[in-house]
């Protein structure tokens, strides 16, 4: 196994795509170090030391009439959740905080949300998506691969519904074997589908009986890096996982964090601002901060 892993740190060095032995090797081993240190290689070849990070603001509809959007002016993306009996009464709703968003890139709903509500109403995924997309929106949310029931195909309506996705995503924590499974997947839709820009291979919700461990996190981020060399940016979310493990996921193949606060004060100081905790914890682990909006532009400050 060791003979193998150093064929593969060979290969990622020389910026040679990974053989199936190689593979094989990454997905059976479980010297997480020498795990770590190829997904981080990866990743710095991939992107050198530079890290960014998105400042999110959520906003769920529908709201109550005449409530007021309150969208913090430092948010470099809005995020519209939620859902209702009726689709089309969301898309009022929706329109209003694209207008108070003020040109903040807005995106909104899971695809998986999308899909069911397709289903229980027999109308068509593609017309949702046109609704959306007319209200101002510029990209779906999430779409989350264990929960679409049409990945490929309902991917293949955003875009042609003129949508990004914000994120390719996974909702629940899973046992090792499916973890990988959904390693492959996410490469196999890129390889259809050529268009995704980023992949949070964590889990967004795990049962309280049996979380997933440190362990299996950091093994989970080093082999998306590892394996998936066909999407640009692996991420972890930060006010799901907190600082300490998307720091640590920084170190072993994630370029991106996602879900920073967008509130400047936290009434803690302003040296524990979300902004600046960030940017310390970045820095502490040897890269470079980066602010990026939702439609993945620079900020410049």
């Amino acid at each position: 196994m060791k003979e193998q892993l150093e064929k593969v740190a060979a290969h990622i060095s020389a910026g040679q795509p990974l053989a199936d032995a190689d593979i094989a090797a990454l997905a059976e081993t479980n010297d997480i170090l020498t795990l770590g240190m190829l997904g981080d290689e990866a990743r710095r070849g991939r992107h050198g030391t530079e890290t960014t990070f998105v400042r999110v603001a959520d906003v769920q509809v529908p709201f109550a009439d005449g409530a007021h959007i309150d969208i913090p002016a430092a948010a470099r993306e809005v995020r519209i959740g939620g859902r209702a009996d009726s689709f089309d009464v969301l898309m009022p709703h929706v329109r209003r905080v694209v207008e108070a968003a003020g040109g903040i890139p807005v995106s909104a709903f899971s695809l998986e949300a999308l899909e069911a509500d397709a289903a229980a109403s027999g109308r068509r995924l593609a017309d949702l998506l046109a609704a959306v997309r007319d209200t101002g929106v510029a990209r779906v949310a999430d779409a989350a691969l264990d929960q679409l029931q049409h990945a490929e195909m309902s991917l293949d309506q955003v875009r042609k519904a003129g949508l990004g996705l914000a994120r390719l995503t996974v909702q629940h924590t899973a046992s090792t074997t499916e973890r990988l499974e959904h390693i492959i997947r996410a490469r196999s839709l890129q390889q259809s589908l050529g268009w995704i820009e980023s992949f949070a291979p964590l889990g967004r919700s795990w049962k309280p009986g049996s979380p997933s461990t440190g362990y299996d996190d950091v093994r989970q981020v080093a082999l998306a890096r590892l394996l998936i060399d066909n999407i640009a940016s692996i991420q972890v979310d930060w006010s799901r996982y907190g600082p300490k493990l998307a720091q640590v996921a920084l170190t072993v193949g994630a370029d991106d964090i996602d879900s920073v606060s967008p509130l400047d004060e936290t009434g803690e100081g302003r040296r524990r601002s979300p902004l600046e905790e960030v940017r310390r914890n970045i820095l502490a682990a040897g890269l470079v901060p980066v602010e990026r909006d939702g439609a993945r532009h620079r900020v410049i400050s």
